[in-house]
């Protein structure tokens, strides 16, 4: 009976899977960005660069700071659907998977319920225009929506992009799966002990060493508390500005 007992304790205290599937539906509002090309190109605050060469492309959005939480929800994934608008919202409320790549800023010149869409509290979602119109007519302004969090479904594993000078290191993380955001990153070369990173912006982390000349593996652990290794990502003869591919969750 014990041994039944303490497996009982055991198994409530592993840590719990990502379960965004689950989570109940929540209100906020959502507008897009018009481009040339319907997608949303700019670096923006998640330092992601070019979103369709990292493969975010025009599924990805700016959040207001409510949702955006000072970068940490860089990477996450949402999925959207238009709400209680009989005229913009498509017929049988499609819906469509985001990912979190900028920070929609406030406009306090402007009221909340009239352009000021990304003022604080509100929830606020700014697309692209080929996402938005995958939920609303594109001739719609603003539209209720309503979000959950979801997996981040991810093909190949993290990607991991170097850069910075001999006395300053920083890696960029995309192609998150699973959460899709980090809270935390540690680099280990082949002559250190594991060194912890700190967040710089977005996902990019930060440290003040010189790790040239070594082999690098990284540790990252996600926002639902898992940790994963990538042992011997970067060779030693890496280069600033280069990518490499690690492991997924």
């Amino acid at each position: 009976m014990a041994a039944f007992i303490a497996m009982i304790v055991y198994m409530v205290l592993l840590p719990t899977p990502f379960a965004a599937k689950d989570e109940e539906w929540k209100s906020a509002t959502a507008t897009y960005t018009k481009e040339i090309d319907g997608s949303i190109i700019a670096e923006g605050a998640c330092g992601y660069g070019d979103l369709h060469k990292i493969r975010y492309g025009k599924h990805s959005a700016g959040l207001s700071s409510m949702l955006f939480n000072g970068g940490s929800t860089c990477g996450a994934c949402f999925e959207l659907r238009c709400v209680d608008h009989i005229l913009w919202c498509l017929e049988g409320s499609p819906t469509v998977i985001l990912t979190a790549t900028d920070f929609c800023p406030p406009n306090d010149g402007l009221s909340s319920d009239y352009g000021g869409w990304c003022n604080f509290p509100k929830e606020h979602f700014e697309m692209s225009e080929a996402a938005f119109t995958e939920i609303a007519e594109k001739k719609a302004d603003i539209v209720p929506v309503q979000y959950r969090r979801v997996r981040c479904d991810r093909s190949g594993g993290l990607r991991f992009t170097v850069s910075g000078n001999s006395r300053f290191f920083q890696v960029l993380i995309t192609n998150v799966g699973m959460d899709g955001e980090l809270v935390a990153v540690k680099v280990k070369g082949s002559r250190t002990g594991w060194i912890p990173l700190a967040r710089n912006w977005g996902q990019n982390w930060q440290s003040n060493v010189n790790l040239h000349g070594q082999p690098l593996s990284f540790e990252v652990t996600s926002s639902s508390g898992r940790a994963l290794t990538s042992y011997g990502a970067a060779p030693g003869n890496w280069q600033f500005g280069q990518t490499f591919e690690g492991k997924q969750f």
